[in-house]
Parts: structure tokens; sequence; C-alpha cells
């Protein structure tokens, strides 16, 4: 989240994004995220969080990397800002960064300060859902601690001349609602009542747009900067956990209905100029609605509301170019590469994505949710640099023509509290259950459980997807059963790609961008074998470029000339072009591109000298460009 005041353009992208059915959801029993009764859902459910185990690849590595930060944090540390916001004695070190309960930033235009404590209950969240994972009794020791730390803060006066209220109360409620649910902690369900009493009183009688909140006195610009129309997520998961009314209306009081749900469940495009990662969180909360009371108004504006951010969207899958919504269909995509580098909020943006595709699978069914999932999590996340000690965290990827990968200059900013709650939920969004079996999202290392007509069923992944284009399932189960095992088959997927079941290609037709079933009476040691065709492409972006055209002395029209940039694409992956490259680029050339040996790059022949392409998992520190301008065709 940036909380600078923006200067909001016009949008974006050519290329349209898949079209999306909607399969309106069915009455369905508990799931893992609650179990409110008459709960709207539809085909698929979503697995608890100890039935997926990964095992050791990128995904595992950064999760136990972001992890272990975590529980390293002194708990006093993290405590101090909302002791010292209440008047208690505040023992430990400050946090710094916007963490500390600090007034610099105001006063000296620092970062110190800057929202105290804001993270502290995506923390607590993320390390809630690492225990439902791991079952590891040290973790659950330090979210027990964390929230009895907590809950003699939870007081109105810590709100007191608080510039964000809803935005880090919208946390503290995730926060202690995961330690209730997922961490086991039953006094975490008695803290939710007292935080949501605290924030109330300091929370307007409705969402309220950014332009709202300027029309209304305020001190300073920081006032108008809150997120409350994302809160409803939150507080309907808490509603759905507890039983607790209160949940449920202070969820439908902050709906933002009139000026952006109505709208958008009407097809009427009133994202552009918005914050990005808020906005696309706010379609969370729509999907939540929906979940949690079966409106259909909701789902269609969540529905298209994600539509218009795909239709914006980069190769990589990443959105929100200076953190701004844009209109799609123009050439602003483009633009962008040329003049903003904060290309796309990273962990944040990632973890919004991540929860908008997963409930939008599991109430329709369509498999191209996971298509955009895997683009975002190869293209974006997984290269990020890891969070330091002092705070010092990833934030912007960068796809303009001279990209490079940094920290950003605050410490302990937003995306400090998303990346151990995105890295957390990579087992749940590679999965899920349907009545008939299993669905296969995500190509992970993992291992996953689940009861199939009453008898335990293990599925063990192993694969190094996408740098090889194949993955392996092995059947561990105690009898024979028969069920669908439904693979997902990337919309990209070449006409070589193949389902074998014990060495054996299967029948039926693989239409890419569905879910394919293999129905049939499965035996312990069974082996699913799936190879991708993965054919070189490119997805281009057009720019145009006025020029003058002299016609008489002293009088110029103007002419438009198109530029188009090339992102090189192999499977799901964005292949960025490192070290020294050529203005331009020939799309032959690009398209001509080699494996080089160990399968992560390619190296593209060009006029001057080869240029070795990698994805951005495989970027360190180098310069690297994601967009190649292409030559025109002679």
């Amino acid at each position: 989240m940036s909380f600078r005041s923006f200067t909001r353009r016009d949008v974006l992208k050519s290329g349209a994004a898949a079209s999306v059915g909607l399969a309106l959801g069915r009455r369905a029993s508990a799931e893992a995220l609650g179990n409110a009764p008459g709960k709207t859902e539809g085909p698929l459910k979503q697995l608890e969080y100890g039935q997926v185990t990964l095992l050791a690849g990128p995904m595992r590595q950064q999760f136990d990397q972001t992890h272990a930060r975590f529980m390293g944090l002194d708990n006093d540390m993290l405590l101090k800002p909302f002791r010292q916001g209440v008047g208690m004695a505040a023992p430990g070190d400050d946090m710094g960064g916007w963490y500390s309960n600090s007034r610099f930033w105001v006063t000296n235009g620092g970062s110190d300060g800057f929202v105290p404590g804001h993270s502290f209950g995506q923390y607590l969240s993320g390390l809630s859902r690492a225990f439902a994972i791991t079952g590891d009794a040290a973790t659950k020791v330090k979210v027990e601690q964390l929230v009895t730390g907590l809950q003699p803060t939870l007081l109105s006066k810590f709100y007191d001349g608080y510039h964000l209220p809803g935005y880090t109360f919208d946390k503290i409620c995730c926060g202690l609602s995961d330690a209730y649910a997922l961490g086991g902690v039953k006094s975490a369900g008695p803290a939710l009542n007292e935080a949501l009493a605290a924030a109330l009183p300091h929370l307007p009688e409705k969402a309220l747009s950014r332009p709202e909140q300027r029309a209304r006195p305020h001190k300073i610009d920081a006032d108008t900067w809150d997120e409350t129309y994302t809160l409803p997520e939150n507080l309907f998961l808490a509603y759905q956990r507890t039983g607790k009314p209160e949940f449920r209306d202070a969820a439908q009081r902050f709906l933002e209905d009139d000026l952006l749900f109505n709208p958008l469940a009407e097809d009427i495009d009133v994202l552009p100029g918005e914050h990005a990662y808020s906005h696309v969180n706010a379609l969370c909360s729509a999907m939540q609605a929906y979940l949690s009371s079966g409106s259909e108004k909701h789902l269609r504006a969540a529905t298209n509301g994600f539509r218009i951010v795909q239709d914006q969207s980069f190769a990589t899958g990443g959105w929100g170019p200076g953190e701004t919504l844009l209109r799609p269909h123009t050439d602003d995509l483009a633009r962008s590469i040329f003049s903003e580098k904060n290309s796309f909020e990273t962990p944040c943006g990632a973890y919004a994505h991540f929860k908008i595709t997963r409930y939008l699978l599991r109430v329709t069914g369509d498999s191209r949710y996971g298509d955009s999932m895997e683009r975002v999590l190869y293209n974006t996340v997984l290269g990020v640099k890891p969070i330091l000690e002092d705070g010092s965290s990833f934030y912007y990827s960068d796809y303009t023509t001279s990209g490079r990968k940094t920290y950003h200059h605050d410490k302990w900013p937003c995306c400090s509290g998303t990346l151990p709650q995105l890295t957390a939920d990579y087992g749940i969004s590679s999965y899920f259950q349907s009545a008939d079996g299993l669905h296969v999202n995500l190509f992970v290392p993992s291992r996953v459980t689940w009861k199939q007509a009453g008898t335990q069923m293990t599925l063990v992944q192993e694969t190094q997807y996408p740098l090889r284009p194949t993955t392996k399932m092995t059947m561990k189960i105690a009898a024979e059963r028969e069920f669908s095992l439904s693979l997902r088959i990337p919309a990209w997927a070449g006409p070589g790609t193949r389902v074998l079941v014990n060495g054996k290609a299967v029948g039926g037709e693989l239409k890419p961008g569905t879910f394919h079933a293999v129905k049939r009476g499965w035996r312990d040691g069974d082996v699913v074998e799936m190879e991708f065709d993965m054919p070189l492409r490119l997805e281009t972006l057009s720019m145009n470029v006025s020029q003058p055209s002299p016609t008489e002395p002293g009088t110029f029209l103007t002419s438009q000339t198109t530029t188009q940039l090339g992102a090189l694409m192999s499977g799901p992956v964005v292949f960025m072009a490192t070290g020294a490259w050529p203005i331009e680029m020939r799309s032959q050339d690009l398209l001509g591109a080699k494996k080089v040996a160990g399968g992560d790059a390619y190296s593209v022949a060009t006029e001057r000298s080869p240029v070795t392409f990698r994805g951005f998992m495989g970027i360190g520190d180098e310069l690297y460009r994601t967009y190649q301008p292409l030559k025109a065709e002679e």
C-alpha cells in the first residue's frame, strides 16, 4: 500500500482476459475457513491448511524462510506500539520503519511511525496459518503469547489520533480470527469482540472512498487514506468462525455498494484511478458477501471487477503500475514501462491475487483462474528478495526497460505483512476437493491427503515445473477407490501436452483452459504423469507514438506510429533479457530462442551478440528488461 498522494492516470493494456462463466453457488457443508450454517459454496471446496504439505522446492524454501523470520521477532518488540498507544509499560526495542509508535514521519517526512503496529495482525495470521500447516508446538506458543499480550491493549484509546484505524483493525481482525480458527487459541475469540468494540467508535458510518474522505474535515492528508472498503472480507470470516452476528452486521455496514459493487455488478468500470491492491482486496470482500449470504450481485461484481483487472495486466500477471488501476485496452500500460518503476506491488498484490482467484475458482470451477494464479506465482512473488532482520522488504517489481530488484527504502512496510500470509497459502491454493474427487490446480512438490468415500487418500507430487515440463503424481491409498482426478490443462498448453497413467496415455481430448478429469478405480502405487508442451510465444503491448510530419515550412501535422513491445514466454513464465541487449529485437529472433544448458534460461541470437533471458525467479541483482521493443517487420 502506498500512502502518498497519486496523480491518477488513465489506463491500459491490450489483450483480452479469458471470459468466465458463472457457476452460481450450491449449498455445501463445512469448509476450511468457516462453518456458517447455510453458507453458499461452489463446485470446489478449499482444503484445510494441514491437508497439504509443501515438499522441497522454491515454495517450501520461501515458506520456511519467512516463517523463521517471524518466529525470531521478539514479542515485546511486536507488542510495543500497542502498549505505548494505551499508556502501558512497553519494554523491548522499537521495530522501526512504519511499525514504530513515532511521529517522525509527520514532522520530518520520514517513514518511521507511519502506521504504528499496522502489520501485527498479518504477522499473527501468518504464524497461525503456519501452525495449522506444520503443527509446530513453538509456533502455537508464540501465537498464544501474542494474543495474550495484545488483549489488554484492545482499547478504543489506541485509535485516538490514529490516522488509519480501519486499515490496522482489518489486519488485527484477520490475525485474531486466524489465531482462533487455525491456531487453536480460544482466547482469540473474546479478543475479536474486544478488537471490534475498540475500533468501531473510530470508523465512519459506512465504507468511504478516498475522494469521500478528502471531502470530509481532516487534519492532515493521511487522514484520508483509510481503506474501510476492505473490512468486510475479514469481518465475514470472523462471523463464519464465531457465529456472532455483530461481525456480520459490521461486514454488511462496510460493503461499498454504491460506488463500487453496484456498478461493477452491471459491468460498469469504476476502477480507473483507484488504488490497485486495496481494490482487488475489496473484490475479495464482495466474494465473502456472496459466500456468506448468497448475494449474486456481489459475485457478479467480483467476477466483472477481476476481469477488468486482468484486462490491464502485464504478461507477468502483475497489475497496478504506480499502485493505480487503469482503463483497459489503451496504451497506458505500455507507457508505464518507460515512466514507472513501481510496476507491481508484489507481495501485497500477489496475496490479493491469490485470494480472489482462489475464491472465484472455488465458486466457478473455471481452471483459467488457476492459470492466472500460477502466472503471478512464478513471475512475481517467488522471485522476491527475502525479508531481512531489520525489516527491509521487497515491495515493487520493476518492469521498466532497466529493471532491478531492490528493497523498499522503508522498513516493515505492508508487504512484510502479506508475504508470510501468502507463503502459508501456497498449499491451500494447490488442490481443491470436489464431490467426485480431487482437483490439481498447481504443479508443485507437495503431498495432499483427503478422504474419498471414507478412505484416507494421499497423493505425492514430484516436479521441477515450470523449469521442467513434467510432473509426476503417485497415489498412496489403503484400498481401491473410484474417483476423478481432475488436472488443470493450462490455456497456453500446446498440442503435445499429454497425461499418462502408469505409463499409458489417457484417452479423450486435453482441452487447454479446462480441468481434465481422469476417472477410474485408483490403486495404491498408481502413477500419473503430465508432459506439458510449452511452445515459445510473445505476449505484446502496443504504444502509439505521435510524430511531427512536415507539410509546409513552419507547419506540422501529427502522425501516429505504433511501437510493439514483446514479452518472451514459455508456459507460465516470462523470460526477461539480462545483461547487455540491443535497443530493439526481431520477433523471429525471440521466438527462435534456444534453451541454455540446465533449462532455466534461453539464449537469443541478435545482430550484435547473444542475449541471455531468465525468469524472474532466476534473476539476482543484475539489470533485466521484461518487454523488448520489437523491430518493425520489413
